[in-house]
């Protein structure tokens, strides 16, 4: 073994024994290089720092691109590379085999075939390492993308949040690389991380994002109870017929968020609105039937939701608003609003049941009903009944049966309302002396 490489060995010896990891890159290939380069130059890869290599070997200095830092010692002169250290790699493609460096000591050299290394060069990561620049109209992966994405398979999500939050296409080998790879990203990639990816989803963007991940098949290993929802279909609208509930699901995200923007909580509790569906289903004389999906999604959804890592507190605000929104989808009376009203975040309600029927192309007469009642649920329970019942108001007026009684119960309770009448004998004198007034 040359002595270079020995050096180095010992270098890593000693990083590791500091509580880091450390290798030399490709101890055969940099033999090989070494035997025909005029520069003893031996590649190591670290995940120490610039400050923490300094403590060890004060000699280091700061190098610069890919470089980490280099340090002469006797004669040879050794370059330090960032490790990978990204969790959802490929395991692979966790062992750095070639550096750009390294490449020009082979292109210099036709004896030395390039195909003898892997093609990951080891780099300091951020963001959008591993993408194209996005100025070119599309995501795309820099590279071979099945390469790209084998060294960091957390860049098949990123590439849908960028896809969603961008408006622009992923790039046709980009995307198939993400299909060919999506059990692999499952595999690979932590939930924690691919949740702290959807978490960087605008909630107007929110449902494309869904819908990329159905299609790339990786919501098919995550939410397979969402995925199932595709092969179920459902009359939402009766002018164009049947269409699946995934579908339904995707118009209702898209639409929620026109009344509530930036609202990320809501748009991602419409996505779980029909999940009890897949379990609620039953086909009675060629109608589907979906009875109690509202309470059988609530327990779904909670299972879900904690398999995604949410904290019991996000957890419960989405669970309520799967359990309640059926509520205002029909016409509530005076008690029934109340009753909605106490239910913890109806804003958001509403605006679910206002999405859904846009996403029905439905007709808004119970929804326009219940947002009048709304209006009557801050007045007191005692004021929504008059003081006066039907009979009692034809016994005083002495007048039949007819418009004209429920004209003056009308009437009595405004007042009542207005705080012109508080007592039986002050709706007494009212009924009276409207009858008086309006010659009935």
């Amino acid at each position: 073994m040359p002595q270079p490489i020995k050096e180095a060995a010992s270098i890593c010896k000693t990083i590791m024994r500091n509580g880091y990891d450390a290798y030399v890159i490709n101890a055969a290939l940099q033999r090989k290089i070494l035997g025909t380069s005029k520069d003893a130059e031996v590649e190591i890869c670290t995940d120490i720092d610039l400050a923490g290599l300094k403590n060890l070997f004060p000699e280091v200095s700061a190098g610069s691109g890919d470089i980490v830092a280099r340090m002469n010692q006797g004669s040879a002169t050794f370059l330090f590379h960032p490790a990978d250290m990204a969790d959802a790699s490929h395991p692979e493609a966790c062992v750095a085999q070639i550096t750009s460096n390294m490449l020009k000591k082979l292109d210099k050299d036709d004896g030395f075939p390039v195909s003898l290394a892997c093609p990951f060069i080891p780099r300091s990561r951020d963001v959008y390492d591993g993408f194209e620049n996005i100025s070119g109209g599309q995501i795309k992966f820099q590279g071979i993308p099945d390469e790209t994405l084998k060294h960091d398979y957390l860049r098949a999500i990123r590439a849908l949040r960028f896809s969603a939050n961008y408006h622009l296409p992923i790039e046709e080998n980009s995307w198939m690389s993400i299909i060919r790879a999506s059990r692999r990203v499952l595999d690979y990639v932590s939930v924690t991380d691919i949740m702290d990816e959807w978490r960087k989803v605008e909630a107007e963007n929110m449902w494309r994002f869904a819908e990329l991940l159905f299609d790339s098949m990786i919501l098919h290993g995550l939410v397979p109870e969402l995925a199932a929802l595709s092969r179920i279909f459902q009359v939402f609208d009766e002018e164009t017929g049947p269409s699946s509930i995934w579908e339904h699901t995707l118009k209702v995200m898209h639409r929620y968020p026109e009344e509530l923007p930036y609202d990320w909580y809501g748009t991602l509790g419409c996505l779980f609105l029909n999940c009890g569906k897949l379990y609620s289903g039953e086909v009675y004389e060629d109608r589907t039937t979906f009875y109690q999906h509202h309470r059988i999604g609530a327990k779904v959804a909670r299972k879900i939701l904690k398999r995604l890592r949410f904290n019991t507190e996000e957890v419960d605000m989405i669970v309520n608003l799967v359990r309640n929104h059926m509520r205002f989808h029909f016409m509530l009376t005076d008690k029934g609003i109340r009753r909605f009203k106490a239910v913890d975040d109806y804003p958001r309600l509403i605006e679910m049941a206002r999405a859904d029927i846009k996403a029905r192309n439905a007709n808004y007469t119970e929804f326009n009903h219940n947002m009048k009642m709304l209006e009557r649920a801050d007045i007191r329970e005692e004021l929504l009944e008059p003081l006066l019942n039907g009979k009692q108001i034809m016994d005083i007026a002495r007048i039949k049966p007819g418009p004209a009684v429920g004209l003056i119960r009308d009437n009595l309770l405004q007042a009542q309302i207005s705080g012109d009448v508080n007592t039986i004998e002050e709706a007494e004198r009212f009924v009276a002396a409207y009858k008086a007034k309006e010659q009935l």
